[in-house]
């Protein structure tokens, strides 16, 4: 690692390519002109050896080549990311809006992910289920490779137990709860979309209290997981989350230093039966979302 971000690779397929830098070039070619070559220059790609490849290096198939993925100008995100439990097996962290949980895209070092390999100097730390950036919230992830499978069994068996708060439109029909069921398919781009097909999710919505300028502070329970569930859910019902920028509608992508009006969707709390000691563990968000405590 360096700096808590862990290399990245590529493979070298059989082709045509006089040497490494040919093929670098055509593979990556979405990156700015001489970025590779001066990479190459500076000794910062390498073969599986540790050696340093270079401009003139000859081509040679099925191998792997190593390299430090950069992000130009990320953005520091200034918010804490309070660590409300640790032990030998696990980390849970109260992540913040804004910070993403894996390295992807325009964000590398500013993750959840990065912060805690970093602090931790481990490279073995994973995380056992994922936030959106714009979600604020529980997470947990596995610290050592012998107790990850574990941990992401509870998730895959439905065995933890999670709760979200969202702040949306008042509707008078979620003063009791209701459980919504659709078929969540990707959709264009990165979005998810409701199909017609058997229902492969499920989210328990009820009110948790009316707000001022007509809205409602909901509790959302997910009974499955699949990507950005509560977010179509609560859209499909005719009450969007407040300040969500992908449902129902995708809107212009923020600057990526824009921290104004975080998504209004809180991971409240996470609780499971840990397979190690077997004692029941329940974590609890300590933020508050901001339109929930405004008057």
């Amino acid at each position: 690692m360096r700096e808590g971000i862990a290399p990245s690779r590529v493979y070298l397929p059989p082709g045509p390519w006089e040497t490494v830098l040919d093929y670098l070039c055509e593979h990556y070619n979405h990156l700015p002109d001489g970025l590779i070559q001066q990479r190459l220059e500076q000794g910062e790609i390498f073969a599986t050896n540790g050696q340093a490849v270079g401009v003139d290096t000859p081509y040679r198939a099925h191998q792997w080549l190593w390299y430090y993925r950069r992000v130009v100008n990320e953005p520091d995100v200034p918010f804490d990311l309070p660590i409300l439990y640790a032990d030998r097996y696990i980390i849970v962290v109260d992540k913040p809006h804004f910070l993403a949980t894996m390295p992807a895209g325009r964000y590398l070092r500013e993750t959840v992910l990065t912060r805690l390999r970093r602090y931790y100097d481990s490279p073995h730390i994973t995380p056992v289920h994922r936030l959106d950036r714009e979600t604020a919230g529980v997470i947990m992830l596995s610290r050592v490779p012998e107790g990850r499978a574990a941990y992401q069994r509870l998730f895959q068996d439905r065995q933890v137990d999670k709760t979200y708060e969202a702040v949306a439109p008042y509707d008078a029909r979620f003063t009791k709860a209701v459980i919504h069921r659709s078929h969540l398919a990707a959709g264009d781009r990165f979005l998810m979309r409701e199909t017609r097909q058997p229902p492969n999710s499920e989210t328990r919505i009820k009110m948790h209290r009316p707000l001022s300028q007509g809205r409602a502070l909901y509790q959302l329970t997910p009974i499955s997981g699949r990507k950005h569930q509560l977010r179509v859910h609560m859209a499909a019902l005719g009450i969007p989350i407040v300040n969500d920028t992908l449902y129902p509608k995708l809107q212009a992508q923020r600057a990526a230093d824009d921290f104004s009006d975080p998504l209004q969707l809180l991971a409240r709390t996470l609780a499971f039966t840990d397979p190690f000691s077997g004692v029941r563990r329940v974590f609890h968000s300590r933020q508050q979302l901001a339109l929930a405590v405004s008057p």
